[in-house]
């Protein structure tokens, strides 16, 4: 399979502000992994969730405060970022470009629960 990015369906996040997400490698197109790619407008914000799958991300753009576990950190464009399986985690961009960000989980059931901060 072979695709342009710009041809997948942008679909936005409920629970973030400003924030969209495209299905690049579904669990049906691949047996071990999925692949998103995930768009945090200037302004906008993911909240503090967990997730039961684990998560590896690639910064294609921007810059963001990320929360892990407790932990802060500024991630920007060229960052690999780990996000363990169970650990609360959010997002927050920074400046005036969009935070883009590829996100690959294994296919396995997850289950997406908000944390009160």
């Amino acid at each position: 399979m072979v695709k342009n990015i710009d041809t997948f369906k942008k679909e936005k996040i409920a629970a973030g502000k400003d924030t969209f997400m495209q299905v690049l490698i579904s669990a049906d197109d691949a047996p071990n992994f999925a692949m998103r790619r995930f768009t945090i407008e200037p302004g906008g914000s993911m909240p503090m969730h967990t997730n039961l799958v684990e998560h590896e991300q690639l910064v294609l753009n921007g810059r963001a405060k990320v929360i892990i576990g407790g932990k802060e950190f500024e991630v920007k464009k060229d960052d690999v970022v780990f996000i363990p399986a169970g650990a609360p985690h959010n997002y927050k961009t920074i400046g005036n470009e969009a935070f883009q960000f590829l996100c690959l989980v294994p296919n396995k059931e997850d289950k997406i629960e908000l944390v009160e901060e």
